[in-house]
C-alpha cells in the first residue's frame, strides 16, 4: 500500500513539472513535451499534478479544457473503489 502512494505522488509530482517545464519550453520558443505525454502523464495517475500544473502555469487551459477534470474524477472513483475493498 506505501508504494502505491509513492507511485501516487511521484507521477503526480512529475505531472507537475512536466506542466511547467512545457510552459518555460513554450515562453522560450524551443522543442516541447508533446500533449501525448502531457495526458499520458495524467492519466497513468498524475491527474491532481496536472490540474494544479495547469492552474498554476496557466498552460493548456483552452486545450485540455475539462479533460484534466473528468480524468480526476475517473482517478477519484478508482481509488475510492480500490481503497474502500482493502
Amino acid at each position: 500500500m506505501n508504494y502505491l502512494i509513492a507511485l501516487f505522488i511521484t507521477l503526480n509530482f512529475l505531472s507537475f513539472v512536466s506542466f511547467g517545464i512545457d510552459k518555460y519550453l513554450s515562453i522560450h520558443k524551443k522543442r516541447r513535451i508533446s500533449e501525448n505525454r502531457l495526458l499520458l502523464l495524467a492519466i497513468f495517475g498524475g491527474s491532481v499534478g496536472a490540474l494544479a500544473g495547469q492552474k498554476l502555469f496557466n498552460h493548456k487551459t483552452q486545450k485540455f479544457k475539462g479533460v484534466l477534470w473528468v480524468i480526476v474524477v475517473m482517478h477519484l472513483l478508482v481509488y475510492g473503489v480500490f481503497f474502500i475493498k482493502i
